[in-house]
């Protein structure tokens, strides 16, 4: 049986740069998985950019009109040919953002399913670092059985990001979970 056990401390050594800090990230928006692009409330909110993207859906992972939300529904992109769902997460540790891991994983398999496999995604929140980017890997570890680092490292490799320690938790809790289901790839 292989060891899966990660802490959130591994995880977040996996996000800072090799002086142990993290870095905001460089772009607005980046391809984080063939068609699943990661980003920020500035694309999300420019329909114009996501059609030259060729962006078919767009997950929203801040759904709300607070400061620390992105103020978007379906009626925004109306009339445009993007599909759109909403999460109303909170980026603070306690936000149990584990409950919408399912929901998001089965957006985003549609989005990439749409017209034949041509769909693409654009996954965001504020700043498209810390809620986003945890349901991107939690959509990597459910469909693609990936475990958490590997899922982690993937993302980080294409995008700075910093998931806060209670979205790293609740992922590692899913690794544990998969890991007990035989879910997981034996690497």
């Amino acid at each position: 049986m292989l060891d899966y056990e990660v802490s959130v401390q591994q995880l977040n050594d996996l996000l800072t740069d090799e002086t142990g800090f993290y870095r905001m990230p460089s772009k607005h928006v980046n391809e984080v998985s063939p068609r699943i692009y990661v980003g920020n409330a500035f694309v999300a909110t420019n329909v114009m950019r996501l059609k030259r993207m060729g962006v078919s859906h767009v997950l929203n992972a801040a759904e709300g009109n607070s400061f620390m939300h992105v103020n978007t529904s379906a009626e925004f992109y109306a009339g445009t040919g993007i599909t759109y769902h909403g999460i109303p997460a909170s980026d603070t540790d306690h936000f149990d953002l584990s409950v919408y891991f399912e929901e998001a994983a089965e957006f985003i398999e549609k989005a990439l399913a749409y017209k034949h496999g041509k769909g693409k995604v654009y996954v965001h929140c504020r700043e498209g670092y810390s809620r986003s980017p945890s349901l991107v890997i939690a959509y990597l570890m459910l469909r693609h059985r990936m475990d958490v680092r590997s899922a982690v490292a993937m993302i980080r490799q294409r995008r700075e990001i910093g998931p806060n320690d209670g979205f790293l938790r609740q992922l590692c809790q899913l690794n544990d979970r998969l890991a007990a289901e035989g879910k997981l790839w034996n690497k």
